[in-house]
């Protein structure tokens, strides 16, 4: 009988299971966003919620504790400069799973569990966000000096690669190929073929 029984084994022994929690964990504070199945998104989400409420402590012995399961200390300093800022004032529910449905190899349900308040960026910010290309100097390239190299690259993309050149034959092997053309040659079952 399963009786006072908590939790999903999730088919693997207690320390692979810890394991797993701690690495989804990790990935979810670092990409805010991760798509695995539903069971283990929802083993995943009170391990995770107690990681963040720890990380609105903001104590030494709050960040040593968070550092036990989460490895990652740019991950750490994440939770506890800006993720528990954004949460200082929510009591809890810090993570939110959406249903995918089945997965098509093995029909095992699919779930994204993300982080309450995450946006997405779209590419059109992402494209803003993007630096400049810089030159040798330090500085950005004029529209003036980056037309040159984007012609030579368009010239580049538009050469057909070179292909490999076959090797003259030298004397020796032409020799060999006209010595060979008069031998008799065997056949499947062992007769003589050219007789």
């Amino acid at each position: 009988m399963k009786h006072r029984v908590v939790g999903r084994k999730l088919g693997r022994t207690s320390a692979h299971r810890l394991a797993l929690l701690r690495n989804l964990s990790t990935s979810l504070f670092e990409k805010e966003r991760i798509t695995t199945t539903l069971m283990k998104a929802k083993e995943l989400r009170p391990f995770a919620e107690r990681l963040l409420t720890l990380s609105k402590r903001e104590t030494l012995h709050a960040r040593r504790q968070v550092l036990r399961h989460v490895r990652d200390t740019n991950v750490v300093s994440k939770m506890f400069d800006t993720l528990s800022a954004r949460y200082a004032q929510r009591p809890g529910g810090y993570t939110r799973i959406v249903k995918l449905g089945p997965r098509r190899g093995d029909s095992a349900e699919m779930a994204i569990i993300e982080l309450v308040g995450y946006e997405p960026r779209r590419k059109q910010e992402k494209e803003k966000d993007a630096a400049p290309a810089k030159g040798r100097g330090g500085r950005a390239k004029t529209a003036e000096e980056a037309a040159p190299a984007e012609k030579a690259e368009k010239a580049e993309k538009g050469k057909r690669p070179e292909r490999a050149k076959r090797a003259k034959p030298t004397e020796k092997a032409k020799e060999k190929a006209a010595g060979d053309s008069g031998r008799k040659s065997v056949g499947r079952k062992g007769g003589q073929r050219g007789q």
